[in-house]
């Protein structure tokens, strides 16, 4: 029978057979090169057994998205526990790194994951960073500990796609959506490869796509007093920026390179210019790091009017056939995959862009964010 290659396991055999000892320069070393080993291998009998779904696509050496199941091979009993599951994912963080990053999503299906307790300790078992939610638009709730409630919006409303955040200069890189209470029909969670709409948006628009990399873009976005809990850009100054005190927003929004225009209710915020294409140095390719069709077709509510959401950096007015071809493609490429109850889906922020379709209740999906 293999045996499960864990760090730990691994580290303890090689100082053992005096392939590395204790000091502190080789224990670096040692380190990264079991890492690497781990990075590039499965665990053998771990947890973890890759399945396929039929909603997948391949795009040459990139299945889209990795889907995870339990591993009956690496149980020690008929079924896994919480317990079992947080050492797994710390046992094997190298791999399901080296996986994020070759797919860019990851779903996580069939685990003891229950509550949002049980998401929480699943997410802090990943040993990420938590990014404070500031500069958002969406309104959300804090659950336990690191996680919120997805958008509020209303049922009805299509949330369009966006990377996260892509707004503010400080984004999340990971996100993470458990899927608490099952949709009763709809609400599936769309996602897309960034690099593919970039590469599909120069081919057909190389001029527009041209002055977006020259000028960037501009958000533009009128915030209330208070949360409105009916517009998926509904967040209220005073949870955007986590104070009641004006001139607090006003630094922290300074800090984010946006602007503030006081109105009697609320205030106009301006951020940008700032890139729309950005180039993902981990894997050396030019990404479609915005949120422009998100402004344009979706900011909309009782203060915003969408098509003044977004401008070209030098204030120009973006082309609308373009921004609705954008739309098309967004939709072409992207893999939709009904969730379930206990399902996680783990995005790279930096690689893919997400969306959510509108839904009958109920439905619950909470979410989480990482630096």
């Amino acid at each position: 029978m293999c045996r499960v290659y864990s760090y730990r396991y691994l580290y303890s055999t090689l100082l053992t057979v005096g392939f590395i000892n204790d000091s502190e320069k080789v224990r670096k070393q040692g380190r990264i090169f079991i890492s690497n080993y781990l990075s590039s291998t499965m665990p053998v009998e771990s947890l973890f057994k890759e399945v396929e779904v039929p909603q997948q696509k391949n795009y040459k050496e990139i299945i889209f998205p990795r889907v995870l199941s339990p591993n009956p091979n690496g149980l020690p009993s008929s079924s896994p526990t919480l317990p079992l599951l947080t050492d797994a994912i710390k046992e094997s963080k190298p791999w399901l790194e080296s996986l994020l990053h070759q797919s860019g999503a990851l779903l996580f299906r069939g685990f003891p994951l229950t509550t949002a307790s049980d998401f929480n300790n699943g997410v802090e078992a990943f040993g990420f960073d938590e990014l404070p939610y500031v500069g958002g638009a969406a309104p959300r709730t804090n659950v336990v500990g690191r996680v919120f409630t997805a958008n509020e919006s209303p049922p009805d409303q299509k949330i369009p796609f966006h990377h996260e955040m892509a707004q503010v200069p400080e984004y999340p890189s990971k996100l993470f959506f458990f899927c608490e209470v099952e949709p009763g029909t709809g609400g599936e969670t769309p996602i897309v490869l960034s690099h593919i709409v970039y590469e599909r948006m120069k081919e057909k628009h190389p001029e527009f796509v041209e002055k977006l990399e020259e000028h960037g873009l501009i958000y533009i976005r009128v915030l209330g007093e208070e949360d409105d809990p009916s517009s998926p850009i509904g967040r209220g100054w005073k949870s955007t920026f986590l104070t009641k005190d004006k001139s607090v927003a006003e630094e922290r929004a300074a800090k984010l390179g946006m602007k503030l225009e006081w109105t009697e209710d609320g205030v106009k915020t301006i951020m940008g210019p700032i890139p729309a294409i950005k180039l993902d140095k981990t894997r050396e390719r030019k990404i479609w790091f915005n949120s422009m069709v998100a402004a344009y077709t979706g900011w909309e509510d009782k203060r915003n009017d969408p098509v003044k959401a977004v401008t070209f950096g030098d204030g120009k007015p973006l082309p609308a056939h373009i921004i609705y071809d954008c739309l098309r493609i967004l939709d072409e490429e992207s893999v939709a995959i009904p969730w379930q109850k206990g399902d996680v889906l783990l995005i790279d922020n930096l690689a893919v862009l997400h969306s959510r379709r509108p839904f009958n209740p109920p439905r619950r999906i909470l979410a989480s964010l990482c630096k």
